[in-house]
């Protein structure tokens, strides 16, 4: 076999590739092929034919452009909220945990030994109205006496923000993880504080787990629909929950794979205008 390799070494790259590029081609290039030959058709459920529609697009636009907006100020927020609480959790643990490090990235990760779902459902009992958390802002007044957290928008944000937080989180604590303690060190000898020493070595450093996570944060909050469903009302309504009824609900596939381009295209327009602003030298670290 290595003998193969060495005489072939132009094809080498080519067939180290050829794996993933056929499991991208079967489960990622077939299924987006049809789901783009299902947004121009036309007709109702199961009679649908292609016609070109390319009407599909622009009349999803109008109907959902709200809850497309929403989804993106949903994620938006809960991005930034996770990159607020992740920085400093990541920061201590990567410079102050020492040998509890590897203890604090496993709570980090134990969410995600739950399934979705049922971390979701949890919300439901932390966010009722008869639950202590409500019990408490109501009895430092921070909620009127009728006031609650279930089904409102900071319900729906809290939940992305929860479940999205590992995402944010462990990216940051690479990037922080593979800061050389010295070059702090060296920042004190020049007579940096320690607030100037991270502002200028280690927030610079940290920059590349910093986009990584907005993205992969960012990308899958936009499109999520269970926080919405399960935590919120239909005015907290976002793109997947429409995008979802239309496939389940009213069987309209043509406008679910619609919304689908949309969705995926905006995020994609998105996508390289973040790399645009913050250098694609930090997108790939």
């Amino acid at each position: 076999m290595g003998g193969f390799f060495h005489r072939h070494r132009g094809v080498t790259p080519y067939l180290l590739l050829a794996p993933g590029i056929l499991w991208l081609g079967i489960f990622f290039l077939v299924p987006m092929g049809f789901l783009g030959y299902q947004s121009l058709q036309s007709g109702i459920f199961p009679d649908f034919r292609f016609t070109w529609e390319f009407s599909n697009f622009s009349t999803a636009l109008t109907d959902y452009h709200q809850q497309l907006i929403r989804s993106f100020v949903y994620a938006g927020i809960a991005t930034v909220a996770c990159l607020l609480l992740a920085y400093p959790l990541a920061y201590w643990i990567a410079f102050r945990a020492g040998p509890w490090r590897n203890l604090f990235l496993l709570f980090i990760v134990a969410p995600f030994f739950v399934t979705y779902l049922v971390r979701t459902l949890a919300w439901l009992n932390i966010l009722a109205d008869q639950g202590p958390v409500v019990r408490v802002l109501r009895d430092v007044h921070i909620l009127a006496p009728d006031g609650r957290l279930l089904a409102t928008t900071f319900a729906v944000i809290s939940g992305i923000t929860y479940n999205f937080f590992p995402f944010m989180a462990l990216p940051v604590y690479v990037s922080l993880e593979q800061i050389d303690p010295r070059l702090l060190e060296a920042a004190k000898d020049l007579y940096a504080s320690s607030f100037q020493a991270f502002l200028r070595v280690t927030l610079p450093l940290s920059a590349p787990g910093i986009v990584a996570g907005t993205l992969i944060t960012f990308i899958p909050a936009a499109g999520d629909f269970i926080n919405a469903a399960l935590l919120g009302t239909p005015n907290q309504q976002m793109i997947g929950n429409v995008i979802q009824a239309k496939f389940l609900e009213s069987l309209d596939y043509p406008g679910a794979a619609s919304l689908s381009f949309i969705l995926m295209g905006t995020i994609l327009v998105m996508l390289l205008v973040y790399a645009r602003i913050v250098g694609t030298e930090k997108l790939t670290g």
